[in-house]
């Protein structure tokens, strides 16, 4: 196991400490901090832009009657069967 600290050290002087971290797979990706918070940001952002989106496409077709709205009922109509 390679992990660990190791110094490297001279008759004369000591070197500062060297810390060893080893992988155990070759498809790890290690997240920190500012990766976590920039993905719950974009997140967050792609959220609040999408409900503006749909709100604004519902909106649209408030003042507008549909084709079923504001006539006379069919069988009013003199439609005969």
């Amino acid at each position: 196991d390679p992990r660990g600290i190791y110094k490297c050290k001279t008759e004369s002087e000591t070197s500062l400490p060297l810390q060893v971290h080893y992988r155990m797979c070759q498809n790890c990706i290690e997240v920190d901090v500012p990766t976590i918070f920039g993905i719950v940001v974009a997140d967050v952002v792609a959220t609040i832009f999408l409900a503006v989106a749909v709100y604004c496409i519902t909106g649209q077709d408030k003042g507008r009657l549909s084709r079923g709205e504001g006539g006379a009922p069919l069988a009013a109509q003199g439609v005969g069967w």
